[in-house]
């Protein structure tokens, strides 16, 4: 064992038309619920109290929701994903965890990586587009920051722009037959595209960094 981060193994999740728990009612959980709503996924979340979207969603019949706190009950409806938010209690999310391991149920713990069976990555979403970022959790602000950057480069235009290269990829598929004249097209298409930047540091940040691995560990 060493305490190298996880990196993970990337994969999407097809949750279309399953059950996904959301325990937590804060804005992680919007967040996560939402995601899960976007890609077809039938949510129900457990919490006393919601978002005031979340609120919108139950009401609105997007999600079910159950106004207390997780029982064991709660799994047993053919549950694919539980996302868990409220981890607030480590004995209760350490218990969560061992029931959605016995039941071979995938889980994602929030901001606890050994009580996840999978990771959510920080998510840019523009149209059809999905770009998973992950420090492998060494720092999720900056996954945040990498991400609210990375939506203002997809603009209008590149929506647009992918949209129309799939309906055109689902033409050719009808109208030509040959399968290397459809890649070559598609190709084309594609080949004046580019992705251009630069990176900005923090000032001192290598000092700054130094400094607190000097500190002593206490509470304060």
């Amino acid at each position: 064992m060493t305490d190298a981060a996880n990196p993970m193994f990337q994969v999407g999740l097809d949750v279309k038309g399953k059950v996904c728990l959301v325990l937590g009612g804060d804005d992680e959980a919007e967040e996560k619920s939402a995601r899960l709503l976007n890609a077809g996924g039938a949510v129900t979340v457990v919490c006393p109290e919601l978002t005031s979207q979340l609120s919108v969603w139950a009401a609105d019949g997007r999600l079910r929701h159950h106004a207390r706190h997780f029982e064991v009950g709660d799994l047993g409806d053919g549950e694919v994903v539980v996302i868990v938010l409220n981890t607030g209690e480590k004995e209760r999310a350490e218990e969560i965890y061992d029931l959605c391991v016995d039941r071979r149920i995938l889980i994602n713990t929030y901001d606890c990586p050994e009580l996840s069976s999978v990771s959510m990555a920080a998510l840019v979403d523009p149209g059809s587009l999905r770009i998973s970022i992950s420090t492998s959790n060494a720092s999720p602000s900056l996954a945040g920051r990498l991400r609210a950057d990375m939506e203002g480069i997809f603009d209008a235009e590149f929506v647009e722009y992918l949209d129309c290269l799939g309906r055109v990829r689902s033409h050719l598929k009808v109208a030509i037959a040959d399968p290397e004249k459809r890649r070559r097209i598609l190709r084309e298409l594609a080949a004046g595209f580019r992705l251009e930047g630069t990176l900005s540091y923090p000032d001192g940040w290598r000092e700054r960094a130094k400094s607190l691995l000097a500190q002593s560990c206490t509470d304060g």
